[in-house]
């Protein structure tokens, strides 16, 4: 900026030559370690097969399992006890455990939270991998 008075009093000027010093000094650091940051990574990509895709299965129907306000639940709608569920969900896994059904779990919002809780424990228990939730209505 300059300051222009009237007269031939002194002129106030930025001195520009410590600043280009400053900005050669930072052009030539980021030029040096630039090239030391890049280095190459290796990435394995998969490679195009010539064999025939996999077949899909087509998903066997879900089993839709439901637990009432007073603990009941309801396999497909038949009543089960919780003592034979564990036994239940094992056949269904050991059927096709590649294809396994989806597992429908239907609450009721007043029922008991452990009801649930021993549900799910079977359902890991007997390594169903699918298991959904159905949102009330």
């Amino acid at each position: 900026m300059a300051f222009a008075s009237s007269g031939g009093g002194p002129m106030a000027d930025i001195n520009v030559t410590p600043l280009v010093d400053v900005m050669l000094v930072l052009l030539i650091i980021f030029m040096v370690t630039a090239p030391i940051l890049s280095y190459p990574i290796e990435v394995n990509l998969p490679q195009r097969s010539l064999n025939q895709p996999p077949q899909t299965k087509t998903p066997p129907p879900p089993i839709r399992l439901r637990i009432d306000a007073s603990g009941t639940i309801f396999w497909n709608d038949s009543p089960v006890d919780i003592r034979v569920l564990q036994q239940q969900m094992n056949n269904e896994v050991a059927k096709d455990p590649t294809n396994q059904p989806l597992l429908e779990i239907d609450v009721n919002p007043d029922a008991d939270y452990g009801i649930l809780a021993k549900v799910l424990a079977r359902a890991k228990n007997a390594d169903m991998q699918k298991i959904g939730f159905v949102q009330p209505q």
